[in-house]
């Protein structure tokens, strides 16, 4: 039997994130993919997680996971690590995620790495982490000297691939630390659904910027007909054109889809840093000489109000 790889299960309710089947994916070269299932839904989690090579899922029920911030995740990932004693724990790159990874790696006093877009077993068969640093503009390949190592892995790092396992679900048991009466949540409010795709977890994103002048109708449009995430540049959120929550950059959220269409986006270096490990780029910019167009694999010089309705239409007509 290979070693065992943690991977800490992102779901709602038991509806298993496509971020957990790739971490599932990336563990099976290390070695045997064991999940942890944090809160209820373990039994609608099971099918998936087997299904993508989970040989056992490990469980934890308790009211702290709900009423408490973080902490209680971290508890009850310590607990999984002594019980399983994995040769890596594999996260999700989501703020909570590096979070969790952080503090994990201090109780464990191991070494931590994030935003990893790829991860491999080594010639001496320790994991070696792939990551685009510096704005994408240098790619370093990292492995961890101490303990066991903890890696928050990016959305959409690998196409996941089934390899049916047992599954087989085991209860943990957790004794949480007093650590975790510092911060309670006191309210939590659902947020208004789009239909659309979550941003980070999108395969295709289309974003708009200072370009739009406000109006994301023509962006929103593309991105129906593609079935994208709609994203939006710093410029666009601090004129109040389109909420925080989907600002792509250094301050926003980092993406890496397989198709990252930027629409009337000068391409700041710091709105690179949130998308240049996109597979294949198209920017549309009126100006010839914005520097998003030297990163883009395809550029359109031109009014996006007049581009994107048509490539839109066009869409639309090819797929009947």
């Amino acid at each position: 039997m290979a070693a065992p790889v943690l991977v800490l299960v992102d779901h709602v309710d038991g509806t298993v994130r496509k971020t957990t089947t790739e971490l599932l994916t990336l563990a099976r070269r290390l070695g045997d993919p064991v999940a942890l299932v944090l809160g209820a839904g373990a039994q609608a989690a099971q099918p998936p997680l087997a299904e993508f090579g989970a040989i056992r899922v490990l469980t934890v029920e308790a009211p702290e996971l709900d009423e408490v911030l973080v902490v209680p995740k971290v508890d009850a990932l310590q607990a999984a690590v002594e019980a399983v004693q994995p040769v890596a724990v594999l996260v999700t790159s989501s703020p909570e995620g590096k979070e969790i990874a952080a503090r994990l790696a201090v109780r464990l006093t191991a070494g931590v790495i994030t935003d990893a877009v790829d991860i491999e077993a080594g010639a001496d068969g320790h994991l070696v982490a792939t990551q685009s640093v510096f704005a994408g503009n240098y790619t370093v390949r990292s492995h961890v000297t101490t303990g066991i190592p903890v890696v928050a892995v990016k959305p959409n790092a690998v196409t996941p691939q089934a390899a049916p396992a047992a599954g087989t679900i085991e209860p943990l048991s957790v004794t949480f630390s007093p650590a975790t009466r510092a911060a309670r949540v006191v309210e939590r409010q659902p947020r208004e659904r789009s239909g659309r795709p979550d941003l980070t977890e999108a395969t295709v994103v289309v974003a708009g910027g200072r370009g739009t002048g406000g109006d994301f109708k023509p962006v929103e449009e593309l991105a129906d007909v593609l079935g994208a995430a709609v994203g939006a540049s710093r410029a666009a959120v601090d004129s109040g054109w389109y909420p925080h929550a989907f600002q792509v950059g250094q301050t926003g959220k980092t993406v890496s889809p397989q198709l990252y269409v930027a629409a009337g986006i000068s391409g700041a270096i710091q709105h690179r840093a949130g998308m240049q490990t996109s597979k294949t780029v198209v920017a549309v910019n009126k100006d010839a000489e914005a520097p998003i167009l030297q990163l883009a694999d395809f550029a359109v010089v031109g009014d996006l109000f007049q581009v994107l309705p048509q490539a839109a239409e066009e869409i639309r007509r090819r797929q009947g």
